[in-house]
């Protein structure tokens, strides 16, 4: 059927379709849809979730649970690529929030050997403490870009090491381990059935939706992204808001190093947080926000990280060896990374039309 002879409702469906494929979340969803049936294929139980002692359990959950340091650490992230920038010491951040948490609240066991007990500070200090840090660290970042005009990628790299050796000197380079309990609600507790740190997600995710799409913060980050010198003129404060984009990002950092510290019950200096921040951008791009900088989504940065922890835990169950695991990684991030590509998109959406006048 030409397009001359084609139904009005034909037509509308097409312009649909073609709207739909071009929206920024429909290549996440697919992609993340794709890898979920893939283990589906391989794992008929893959979808069910049981219930224990009022906490839901399965696949699902764990990939929610291990993806929640990553999608914070990815909307902090977001909003600073928005503004054009880069910052490549969240996982430097993520590893000093968590030596400063572990040193703070400590805990020792009992002389006797039975059950643990508390030590250091009280838990909501320890944790205001480890934030403030991390947010400090942000703004550092935030003032070395804004108002000393230096590169973003050269600003957060002596973050990314000196950060790495500020965790190390505050850990002695030993691995911190953390008694106190109740410190490991954070990472392992469960709230209505759900792992405790998917409300924590769902609270930074909330606070940021209002903030960036109910006032004119979201527009005014978009149009320092895209052009900072005529957001200035056009009155919008670009060195502040770029100030706090990586303020903000500092501290989502920090809120992530908090979870894992907790999950793992123990803080290390070398390696917790270590390649953090190449996820985190990956995350970022596989959601549809572009590197240079404008317009970007939040939920998509979300649906990045879900994709990269499905992705991981795939590959894990299939059994890929250790030794390839990150080859077949950067492959199908490359792949993702492609259909996203405008050019691409552009392509397709030529071939549907040439489709449709055949």
């Amino acid at each position: 059927m030409s397009a001359a002879t084609k139904s009005p409702g034909a037509s509308r469906a097409s312009e649909s379709l073609r709207a739909l494929i071009r929206g920024r979340l429909f290549w996440p969803l697919i992609t993340l849809a794709l890898l979920l049936s893939f283990n589906l294929a391989f794992n008929a139980h893959f979808f069910s979730v049981t219930v224990r002692d009022g906490h839901l359990y399965g696949s699902l959950i764990d990939i929610l649970n291990r993806a929640a340091p990553l999608m914070i650490v990815a909307m902090g992230l977001t909003l600073v690529i928005a503004t054009h920038g880069i910052d490549i010491s969240v996982g430097a951040v993520v590893a000093i929030s968590g030596a400063v948490a572990a040193t703070l609240i400590g805990g020792q066991l009992s002389p006797g050997g039975g059950a643990p007990e508390a030590a250091g500070h009280p838990m909501p200090l320890v944790i205001l403490a480890a934030l403030g840090v991390a947010m400090a660290l942000g703004m550092w970042n935030g003032a070395l870009i804004s108002f000393f005009g230096m590169q973003p990628i050269i600003a957060t790299l002596i973050l990314l090491v000196a950060g790495r050796g500020v965790a190390q000197l505050i850990t002695g380079g030993q691995i911190i381990t953390i008694y106190h309990t109740p410190y490991f609600f954070i990472g392992n507790g469960f709230l209505a059935g759900l792992p405790f740190s998917l409300f924590i997600v769902s609270a930074v995710l909330l606070f940021l939706l209002v903030l960036t799409r109910r006032t004119a913060l979201g527009l005014f980050i978009e149009a320092v992204g895209l052009n900072p010198v005529a957001a200035r003129f056009a009155g919008v404060r670009a060195r502040a808001i770029t100030f706090w984009a990586y303020a903000f990002c500092g501290l989502c950092a920090g809120i992530a190093g908090l979870i894992i510290s907790s999950n793992v019950k123990s803080a290390d200096g070398n390696n917790a947080g270590l390649l953090f921040e190449l996820d985190a951008i990956l995350a970022v791009v596989l959601g549809g926000t572009s590197l240079n900088g404008g317009r970007f989504t939040l939920v998509g940065s979300v649906l990045g990280a879900l994709i990269i922890q499905t992705l991981t835990t795939t590959i894990y169950s299939v059994g890929v060896p250790p030794e390839v695991t990150l080859v077949v990684k950067a492959a199908v991030v490359f792949l993702v990374s492609i259909l996203q590509s405008d050019r691409v998109r552009d392509r397709i959406t030529s071939m549907g039309k040439l489709g449709e006048a055949l």
